[in-house]
């Protein structure tokens, strides 16, 4: 289906201007930044009513129960879309959402990377005191002020059906009335036969008068769409770096994955090594859970059976512990209430009416208990948890 389109440069000025099908324009589209659609006022209803002040959310909540009684069907199956504020009635833009679907699908296939749809009477640009219509084969768009436009489709485009339609929408107002300019002639002679020449007035219809009105129109139907933020991202450029950082991903995921198994089989390894030793030294252990922590375990049990005292004995920690609290030198240094061994820990407890350690004293403690190769696990007031360091 042919179509009227115009190719604008970057200041908004009409550079082709001509009718072809969409599909001849797909690379156009495809390389334009923004694609502009006029939609044809005969699929667009636009209504004013009066509306409380709401956000955002709740006025897109409250449009289809504002419209349900004033249109055809059911308001799901339309996209409302609110615009502009005027006397202080808000106008809504009405279409099919079938339609208007359709229409973002058609220019999402040929490479559209963004949309705006239009309502065309609100793209004929508004005069003061007037109304503006335009003529394009058998639709017939009106702009009757700055927020109120209508669209009919004529069953014949004839000069003088236009014009007796047109008088019959506007019954009063001085009327500008946008024509092909092949027809430009043929409506003058029709208007004089009329007797019409002082209320309506004739032009020529050109591509830079839509783009004009267009220009200041703010009311997108697009927006109306759930889904429209879809449409605004083009993938196409970005495919080969999608593709690119997905096979970067892949690969590290791989390598990843490679390095895991290889540290996992090296510690399967060096456990079985372990384990073997372990039970080549000590034949009679059947179970072997931690081969390192059983062979320390039988190391400090060798040791004892030899009279050689371990780390961790009591008389160890206890002189070690001994060494270290005689070296703290503070005032608040509270009293030893008494030493209690088990677990391999040793369990200081301080006397009840002494002064409680401060976090300066266990700082310090923790310190000397350093220097002496034991570790404080556990500071409470009353009682500490002091263990070998490991």
């Amino acid at each position: 289906m042919a179509c009227p389109f115009a190719l604008l440069s970057d200041n908004d000025a009409v550079e082709l201007e001509s009718i072809a099908s969409l599909t001849d324009l797909s690379a156009t589209i495809a390389k334009a930044q923004h694609i502009i659609v006029l939609l044809a006022a005969s699929d667009v209803t636009l209504l004013q009513v009066s509306l409380p002040p709401l956000s955002s959310a709740k006025l897109k909540l409250a449009l289809p129960n504002l419209v349900e009684d004033q249109i055809l069907g059911s308001a799901a199956d339309n996209v409302i879309v609110a615009g502009g504020v005027s006397n202080g009635l808000r106008t809504l833009a009405i279409v099919q959402r079938a339609w208007l679907e359709q229409i973002r699908k058609i220019f999402n296939t040929l490479g559209a990377k963004q949309l705006n749809v239009l309502p065309a009477q609100l793209c004929l640009p508004h005069q003061t005191g007037r109304a503006v219509a335009a003529i394009r084969d058998a639709d017939l768009t009106l702009r009757l002020s700055a927020q109120i436009g209508m669209g009919v489709a004529l069953s014949t485009p004839q000069p003088e059906a236009v014009i007796e339609s047109v008088r019959a929408f506007v019954p009063e107002l001085p009327i500008v009335l946008h024509v092909p300019k092949a027809d430009v002639s043929a409506y003058q002679a029709a208007i004089h036969h009329a007797e019409l020449t002082a209320r309506i007035s004739i032009v020529a219809d050109s591509a830079s008068l839509w783009v004009s009105g267009a220009r200041d129109t703010t009311l997108n139907l697009m927006s109306g769409l759930v889904s429209d933020a879809n449409m605004n991202i083009n993938w196409r450029p970005w495919r080969g770096s999608l593709i690119l950082a997905a096979a970067i991903l892949l690969i590290n995921i791989v390598a990843l994955n490679c390095d895991w198994w290889q540290l996992n089989r090296e510690a399967k390894n060096l456990r079985a090594t372990l384990t073997q030793i372990y039970q080549a030294r000590f034949p009679d252990e059947k179970v072997v859970i931690d081969p390192i922590a059983q062979m320390q375990q039988k190391i400090s049990f060798a040791k004892r059976d030899a009279g050689l005292a371990v780390p961790d004995d009591f008389i160890v920690l206890a002189a070690n512990f001994g060494a270290a609290w005689a070296a703290i030198t503070a005032a608040s240094k509270p009293a030893v209430a008494s030493l209690e061994y088990r677990e391999q820990r040793l369990f200081v407890r301080f006397k009840v009416d002494a002064n409680p350690p401060d976090d300066a004293l266990v700082q310090q403690v923790e310190s000397a208990l350093g220097s002496h190769h034991l570790s404080l696990t556990d500071s409470s007031a009353e009682t500490w948890q002091i263990r070998s360091a490991p």
